[in-house]
């Protein structure tokens, strides 16, 4: 844990008040601050508060450690200021989050590309199919493909993906014909089974209000996302994915996208940073390089995502 922010986050509890108060000012769980103040406590071998459920209170250890902190923190913020102009240049570590096959086919080439034009910034690049809180882990950026609940957290929009159907032309010219979500209980299924999931859910049909759910019994499931669209590509069965993750596959003709017209609403794509973070220089200069790329990159898989989709009769 970073020292210097766990001074920050000292501080800003006895300015504030309480635990939650200063977990709202960073943006942080209140959780997260009580850890931070452990940490501290654990550092320097001392009680530093003594807390109840009503009041905090300096002990008296705490109290030359806040006055310490006070002081490391000013002669840290009038050092910045002397060093403004050495300060502009990115530097330091930049840590990065991503879905894991966006992150190794799309952001992992543009962040090697970004570190060779910014010999100061070393990087982490985090792979997860999982939601990330960006400040409780640390991370500065983060590519997120889901409609975002309102936040604290800078958003830009740098496209959207389809979530579709697909299989071989091999596999699709030796079975019965695919026309609506139900016929997909005559195919053989490739899945990727996930919290229990056993059914692909549709939008409403024209004539009908409800969703369509269809349960799904795979012939075969698989882990990755990677590996359910191999399987695909050789024939062995219908998949669901994104349309980005087989975009290419689609415009080379080794996959063909089905059911076009029962698709859910395509997700939104966004580029996320906490609140903040976006004025440091290595933040600032990576969001700066890569959303006009990624804009690009997520504009030419749609294209290649829509050529071209079976039509069936």
């Amino acid at each position: 844990m970073d020292r210097i922010d766990a001074m920050r986050v000292f501080v800003s509890v006895l300015e504030e008040g309480s635990l939650a108060a200063a977990a709202r000012r960073f943006g942080r769980s209140p959780a997260a601050v009580s850890r931070t103040i452990a940490y501290l406590e654990q550092h320097v071998g001392a009680q530093l508060l003594h807390r109840t459920t009503r009041s905090l209170k300096l002990s008296e250890v705490g109290e030359r450690y806040a006055a310490a902190c006070r002081r490391i923190l000013s002669d840290l913020e009038e050092a910045d200021m002397m060093a403004a102009g050495e300060r502009a240049a990115p530097r330091g570590v930049l840590t990065v989050t991503a879905p894991l096959v966006a992150g190794s086919q799309i952001i992992r080439p543009l962040l090697d590309a970004f570190l060779d034009t910014q010999p100061n910034v070393r990087a982490r690049l985090l792979l997860l199919d999982r939601p990330v809180n960006l400040i409780d882990e640390g991370v500065d950026v983060a590519l997120r493909i889901a409609h975002l609940p309102d936040s604290s957290l800078v958003a830009i929009r740098v496209g959207e993906v389809r979530r579709v159907v697909c299989a071989a032309p091999s596999y699709l010219d030796n079975r019965p014909p695919i026309r609506t979500p139900h016929d997909l209980r005559d195919q053989v299924i490739v899945n990727m089974p996930q919290f229990g999931i056993d059914a692909w859910v549709f939008p409403p049909a024209e004539d009908s209000p409800g969703l369509r759910t269809i349960p799904i019994a795979p012939r075969l499931a698989v882990n990755t996302i990677e590996s359910a669209v191999a399987s695909a590509v050789t024939g062995q069965g219908v998949t669901r994915v994104f349309s980005y993750q087989v975009a290419d596959h689609v415009a080379a003709g080794r996959l063909r996208i089905i059911l076009a017209d029962a698709e859910p609403t395509p997700l939104p794509v966004h580029v996320i940073t906490p609140e903040g973070r976006l004025s440091a220089p290595k933040v600032r200069a990576f969001v700066d390089f890569v959303v006009p790329r990624l804009k690009a990159e997520f504009a030419r898989r749609a294209e290649a995502a829509r050529m071209p989709a079976e039509t069936l009769a």
